[in-house]
């Protein structure tokens, strides 16, 4: 993922920023508890190709 790109993106819901997790490909929005998937290479960035995480997945990014 390019490191500028990851820069600029932000939370289409909240506009908050993402954290990148490299193992999973997703761009994860900690207050929306969204996890936005990555696709060769492309995030996709819509609500509902999201998926939802769990409060514990949340508090383990932390």
């Amino acid at each position: 993922m390019d490191a500028k790109l990851l820069e600029i993106l932000v939370c289409p819901l909240c506009k908050g920023p993402l954290d990148y997790l490299k193992e999973n490909q997703e761009l994860v929005c900690k207050p929306d508890r969204l996890a936005f998937p990555i696709r060769d290479g492309i995030p996709v960035m819509l609500e509902e190709e999201a998926r939802a995480l769990s409060a514990e997945e949340v508090d383990a990014l932390r």
